[in-house]
């Protein structure tokens, strides 16, 4: 192999010196395109501008005309499907994590399965299939998982051994392999053709193409989109789209209002080669090898071969303009290592004359998922961007729920995971972007075990408690930028291991999530939860009551002192938002919302409030330190630290009182833990955080105090059947399909945002229902560990997935929450979930490929966790209750 290797490296050496073969370049489609040269000028107004003609642009172009939009313009600085859709691989894949990313990837395949027929523009479309290789059994154990996935979304799917593999494609050397994964129906397309066939339809439906027109700013009047300028004049128009790609993020920074797009390019390189002495078979499977870090597919009868290296190269930081993508400078010693992972996959490429090595910009986004939706600031202005390198995979189905969005107010999926609103303002410094996108890059290929954590960006949103917490063992998570604490390593522990250890199965930090939990339930733990997003609403009159009892479904004219758990909810019931309110006055509320929620709810609210200057909202989230009392001896705590009666009497549970805590004023303590168990929340004014902090844990000591982190947390809400946004919770679930009925005013004649579709819930019964599950047979040490995303089975039938699941150390067993539906066996139609339909069933959990017994419950055990049983006495007494 060595002398293989040299003589293609030599090979390569020769070229790259030799000025003739640097003319040389592949041939170029030509981009024969269904847009006017200039002499046709731009209309004064449409309905929608998009700016951009790659895959997403004219994929939303496409879907708008489709669903009867038709007053569309469609801007390309250069010419259609010029930029990084001219170069991408064309390989349409569905083996994704996330399953939102699958379905969008099922849909792009299928549309370009049919494009061609409906264009009448050639595609390239070939039904190759894919085969993903392992080298370890962990890489095995993360392909059963997206596999699981697959099958039960009828996506054909298979586990295959490395001799199957090399049945399929005799080429591969199989010796280091473990096993395989194979999507029969993964595809290749020529991408830039794919958006050239999308173009020509849409403009047959009336959407107005023009090439070489660049947009310089986009107008924005009382926060919404009212035009764009182009280097052609002026458009007025109600929405615009950018899909604009590697330049979306300057384009974002261009108009009167910034739109901030998180996205940075990285150089990307593949190897064209000529064709084998046997040319390739135009259906052989595309292979995805992620531990050598490579992909490789028939090209014309060679090889397309190209892939993440551990050491991507970040481009356009200063932010450089170039219309169409020339090709960038190759560099064959930054390809090296993928060159060499290619001849270790496919020794018999001796012989093989390369082509050319393309160096064509991507872009990666802070968190490896696409950015679509409308901006937080500007109503109107639609992104689309940020692919990650699959925006042939996700270009169908993505341009599909962005015009549906725009359409209908909101897509006909669950796109939190993708939506622009999860990032706010501090993911868009270009320095946190361009070591992030380094980070990002060589991700791609790497292992993803349960909850792990990116390394760069970090320490950006900090409590004042930080390097106090970090002294004494905390371990860090970050969530929308702030860091959280997983857990407190115990002195003595090896640290180094800790943070090294990655696994699907039990994890090194077990024991010491399991004390944190212990100390909850039997003394008192602090958790410092300073991340939650926190607002103040007031108002001179009754306009803030008025406006939060339409937006919320909960009554919120409580007593002052009270606190209410309560939903924001869309028009169809589904939670946008779910937070504790505290009403402080007549005339003001405090609002506690989850940590990501920060732009999002913002964003939601000032949107529909009345524009009032007597009504007023501020984000107080940097003001406040929030700290979580959580344990029996909490109240013991809190009495002697504040000289102030807090017995049940004086402070029942769910209210808000402010007092003085050690030498500290206006501290607001609430009685909620989020958890289910007794205790407190403070909410300290931030100078006082310190003194706080330490008042307390002095005072603790004789009861046992200690710090605990977010996983104690996470184990403790789970065991209590407690529903998380964003987790468990969006905007396609509703309060009647997660046992929150109680949490809703429908009785009280009062009119609220989402009340007829849960009225209409209400009489005719819901089509899925939150349920909680506890494994039966599965082995904590041995097996693998349950994470979210599991399928469920129903008497053998998949009826849903889980949403978050934890060992609960009460119980001892794994509990998982998730979603069961019921579909008629002949028919597939949807059927009323009733109590009676989720007691009845044997359940069983599919982990990777192997599926756990498990019995399903609609109420927590609420009566055994006053004192910890055996397994054998919670089931005797535990599953017949409910």
């Amino acid at each position: 192999a060595a002398g293989m290797f040299l003589r293609l490296l030599s090979d390569v050496r020769w070229r790259a010196a030799n000025p003739k073969w640097r003319r040389m370049t592949c041939s170029r489609r030509s981009t024969s395109s269904t847009a006017e040269p200039h002499p046709v000028s731009l209309p004064a107004q449409a309905q929608v501008v998009i700016c951009g003609g790659g895959i997403m642009g004219t994929s939303v172009a496409y879907h708008l005309s489709k669903m009867g939009w038709k007053d569309i313009v469609l801007l390309e600085q250069g010419r259609l499907a010029a930029g990084t859709t001219r170069f991408c691989a064309g390989i349409v894949s569905t083996a994704r994590h996330i399953s939102v990313e699958l379905k969008m990837a099922d849909y792009s395949n299928k549309l370009y399965q049919q494009l061609e027929q409906e264009t009448g523009v050639k595609t390239g479309y070939v039904k190759t299939g894919s085969i993903s290789l392992a080298q370890t059994q962990d890489r095995l154990i993360s392909l059963k998982r997206i596999a699981s996935s697959l099958n039960v979304m009828g996506i054909p799917c298979e586990i295959i051994t490395p001799k199957q593999v090399a049945q399929l494609h005799p080429l591969i050397n199989i010796h280091d392999l473990v096993g395989a994964m194979y999507v029969p129906e993964d595809a290749l397309v020529s991408s830039a053709n794919v958006s050239l066939a999308l173009a020509t339809a849409a403009s047959r439906n009336g959407v107005q193409i023009h090439e070489r027109t660049s947009v310089s700013h986009v107008s924005v009047q009382k926060g919404r989109v009212t035009g764009v300028e182009t280097d052609r004049g002026q458009i007025q128009c109600q929405y615009f789209v950018n899909c604009a790609g590697q330049w979306a993020y300057e384009l974002g920074h261009s108009g009167e209002e910034s739109v901030n797009i998180p996205l940075h390019a990285c150089e990307h390189f593949y190897l064209l080669t000529h064709p084998l002495k046997e040319p390739l078979a135009s259906n052989l499977p595309t292979i995805v090898d992620p531990d050598g870090r490579i992909y490789i597919r028939n090209w014309q009868g060679g090889i397309l071969s190209g892939g993440f290296e551990k050491n991507p190269k970040p481009l356009f930081t200063e932010g450089r303009n170039q219309l169409e993508i020339q090709n960038l400078q190759e560099d064959w010693d930054h390809f090296e290592p993928l060159l060499s992972a290619l001849l270790r996959r496919m020794p018999d490429l001796e012989a093989l004359q390369i082509m050319q090595l393309v160096n064509c910009p991507e872009s990666f986004t802070p968190d490896m998922r696409c950015i679509m939706g409308e901006s937080p600031t500007v109503r109107g202005y639609f992104v689309l961007a940020g692919m990650n390198s699959a925006g042939i995979s996700y270009g169908g189905g993505a341009g599909k729920y962005l015009a549906e969005w725009m359409v209908n107010g909101y897509p006909s999926e669950n796109v939190w995971p993708l939506d622009l609103k999860r990032f706010g303002t501090l993911q868009s410094s270009r320095t946190f972007l361009r070591h992030r996108v380094m980070e990002v890059m060589p991700l791609m290929c790497d292992l993803k075990v349960p909850r792990w954590d990116f390394q760069t960006g970090r320490q950006l949103r900090t409590s004042p408690l930080y390097d106090r917490l970090d002294a004494q063992g905390a371990r860090w998570m970050e969530k929308h930028g702030f860091e959280r604490v997983k857990y407190f390593v115990p002195p003595g522990k090896d640290l180094l291991d800790l943070d090294q250890s990655k696994t699907f199965y039990k994890p090194d930090w077990f024991d010491i999530v399991g004390s944190e939990v212990k100390c909850c339930k039997e003394a008192v733990c602090v958790i410092d939860m300073s991340s939650f997003t926190k607002f103040e609403i007031s108002s001179t009159g009754d306009q803030a009551l008025e406006s939060l009892q339409y937006l919320f479904s909960n009554d919120l004219d409580v007593p002052v002192g009270h606190v209410v758990h309560t939903g924001m909810l869309n028009e169809k019931g589904g939670y946008e938002n779910d937070c504790s309110i505290a009403r402080l006055s007549k005339r003001s509320f405090f609002m506690i919302s989850p940590t990501d929620q920060q732009v999002h709810c913002w964003a939601w609210l000032k949107n529909r409030l009345p524009d009032d200057s007597n009504l007023t909202m501020e984000d107080v989230t940097w003001k406040y330190t929030a700290l979580n009392l959580i344990g029996p001896r909490a109240v013991d705590v809190l009495s002697e630290l504040s000289y102030a009666p807090i017995t049940p009497e004086h402070f029942p549970s769910l209210f808000c009182k402010e007092m003085s805590v050690g030498y500290a004023n206006g501290i607001r303590v609430m009685s909620i833990t989020h958890t289910g168990e007794p205790g407190f929340m403070l909410y300290i004014p931030i100078e006082y955080a310190l003194h706080v902090y330490n008042e307390v844990m002095n005072m603790g000591q004789k009861y046992g105090i200690r710090n605990a982190g977010y996983y104690a947390l996470r184990s403790l809400r789970i065991e209590k059947f407690f529903a998380f946004w964003g987790q468990d919770l969006d905007a396609f679930t509703t309060p009647m399909e997660c046992g929150r009925e109680f949490q809703v005013k429908l009785e009280k004649g009062m009119q609220f945002v989402g009340q007829e579709a849960l009225l209409e819930q209400k009489q005719n019964g819901v089509y899925r229902r939150f349920t909680m599950f506890i494994l039966e047979d599965h082995d904590t040490d041995m097996d693998l560990w349950p994470w979210w995303g599991e399928p469920i089975f129903r008497n053998g039938r998949y009826v849903g997935k889980t949403t978050s699941s934890a060992y609960s150390y009460t119980l001892e067993r794994h509990v998982c929450l998730g979603f069961v539906q019921h579909f008629d066996e002949k028919t597939g139609e949807e059927l009323v979930v009733t109590t009676d339909f989720i007691n009845q069933g044997e359940y069983e959990i599919d982990i990777a490929g192997q599926r756990f017994q498990a019995k399903a419950k609609l109420y927590p055990f609420s009566s055994l966790f006053t004192h910890r049983r055996r397994k054998d006495e919670v089931e005797l007494s535990g599953y017949q209750r409910e």
